[in-house]
């Protein structure tokens, strides 16, 4: 990396506060990136990040605490008046407007089209079909065009809250480049994210927050992760706690409580057959595009199969709406956590709703018994609930919280995770691995799709691999190493290896 210490300040924060009714989300956060220089913004979650981003990008506005942009003084009023200083962010969810077209999501932001249609090229997506709602588009194509349309205005300081977290390996490897490439073209970056090994890549320092307040600035070098953690969370952390594998013999014995005979829907999702069993968490592992949205679709009920048998407990089912699969115990908590959640409504709420769908008639409620299994729920998982009116205030973490505890109140039989950890810090994370081994040695069956490939040994029994639409690997979860992945995942081993 270049040597940027010589540079002067693009950005200069200090001790910014904002707060939000009695909730403090941030009370001294200091922030220096100068020009060519990526900055890593780290801590857990609700420790400030994206209110920080926030303030900058002219969303909200800040209760104290001078900011400078290029040396001058920085009184943002608005996004637009943010854009135009050069200052544009991706944000954490997708920013297309779903009911429109590609085309029209472009016009309203006044993107240069030609220069966005140069930025998808570079960034691995160069078919798009621009009359295409952007609701249709997976998700992590519309992270990478969020990503083209900011580029698109050619920023001076570029905003990236955890661009990587719904992305496969490969488009993965794509950002880090692009973004490594714009920086040593004079372009600053805040890089937000909780992967250690892409901040190690291609960032120049780190900035930690803690509780609303920079607590430490550490330059990118070996053995830094340790130090990172301790600062975001204040003190030493326990390691993840041990996976016990279940033990195979009982399991060739057992009716899966979930089986998938050759399931299809089309040209992404072709031919996929898997066994889950109570007691049992089987990871997926695939790279965009492979059919592990198709298959989570179908499974929730929120695709029809074209092809292929689906059978609960040995028992043959179909599934034309979610509440099909929740009547048959399959629980899905999508990628997405904007689709799952009500959200200006409370904690609460948000957890009790699925049990609402079961009432034969209103006055069969008994509020007493709701309370309790909601409130287990919520200590269970440990959701901050300071900011009960609404979950949007939630931080993303304490969000994908409240979607998991809704299915952990009414009790959980198959529970279907697409990528339970996006976005989130390292405590949660754990958090979520803990609970998913907790639920499975409950006799929980858990299919758990991951983005990160360590997930795979932290949380999984068995792992199978999808490549164009099918199955192409399968192995235990210790014997998951990341080479042994990434070539089945990109087609390289078409030999499936079921464990005896």
């Amino acid at each position: 990396m270049p040597n940027v210490l010589s540079q002067p300040d693009m950005l200069k924060v200090e001790a910014v506060s904002k707060r939000f009714g009695a909730v403090v989300a941030l009370k001294n956060a200091s922030l220096q990136v100068r020009r060519g220089e990526v900055v890593a913004l780290m801590g857990a979650n609700g420790a400030g990040k994206s209110t920080l981003v926030k303030i900058l990008a002219g969303v909200q506005k800040p209760n104290g605490g001078p900011i400078e942009v290029d040396g001058q003084p920085y009184n943002v009023v608005s996004p637009a008046h943010a854009r135009a200083t050069g200052i544009v962010t991706v944000y954490q969810e997708p920013s297309l407007i779903p009911d429109l077209s590609l085309r029209d999501n472009l016009r309203l932001g006044n993107t240069p089209v030609e220069l966005f249609r140069h930025w998808t090229n570079e960034l691995g997506i160069d078919r798009l079909d621009f009359l295409e709602a952007a609701g249709r588009l997976p998700l992590a194509t519309l992270r990478i065009l969020d990503l083209a349309r900011a580029l698109a205005r050619t920023p001076k300081l570029l905003m990236l809250d955890e661009m990587t977290a719904a992305l496969p390996t490969d488009l993965v490897a794509r950002v880090l480049r692009v973004v490594r490439d714009q920086a040593d073209k004079g372009q600053s970056v805040i890089y937000i994210s909780h992967r250690f090994p892409e901040i190690a890549e291609i960032c120049n320092r780190a900035s930690i927050l803690r509780d609303g307040e920079t607590v430490g600035n550490l330059q990118i070098e070996p053995g830094i992760e340790d130090r990172a953690v301790e600062l975001m969370l204040g003190g030493k952390v326990a390691p993840a706690g041990a996976r016990q594998p279940l033990d195979q013999k009982k399991r060739d014995r057992l009716v899966p409580r979930l089986r998938v005979d050759r399931l299809g829907t089309g040209a992404r999702l072709t031919d996929v057959s898997l066994d889950l069993f109570k007691g049992e968490v089987l990871g997926i592992v695939a790279l965009e595009g492979q059919g592990q949205d198709e298959l989570f679709d179908v499974l929730g009920g929120n695709r029809k199969a074209g092809t292929g048998q689906i059978a609960i407990d040995g028992n043959s089912v179909s599934f034309s709406h979610p509440a099909d699969a929740i009547a048959a115990g399959v629980s899905l908590v999508p990628g997405d956590r904007t689709e799952a959640l009500l959200m200006q409504r409370s904690v609460h709420e948000n957890v009790a709703l699925p049990g609402l769908a079961r009432l034969r008639h209103w006055l069969s409620i008994d509020g007493k018994s709701e309370a309790s299994r909601v409130n287990a729920a919520i200590e269970r998982l440990q959701i901050d609930t300071r900011s009960k009116d609404e979950v949007r205030r939630l931080s993303g973490g304490n969000q994908q919280k409240v979607t998991i505890a809704r299915w952990i109140a009414q009790g959980v039989e198959t529970l279907l995770l697409f990528d339970p950890t996006r976005g989130i810090d390292i405590k949660t994370k754990r958090q979520i691995y803990a609970l998913v081994r907790d639920l499975a040695a409950q006799g929980a069956a858990i299919l758990f799709y991951t983005s990160e490939l360590a997930e795979i040994r932290q949380a999984c029994d068995r792992v199978i691999v999808l490549y164009n639409g099918r199955v192409v690997d399968e192995f235990l979860a210790t014997d998951a190493d990341d080479e042994r992945l990434m070539r089945a995942a990109h087609g390289l081993s078409h030999q499936k290896a079921v464990p005896a």
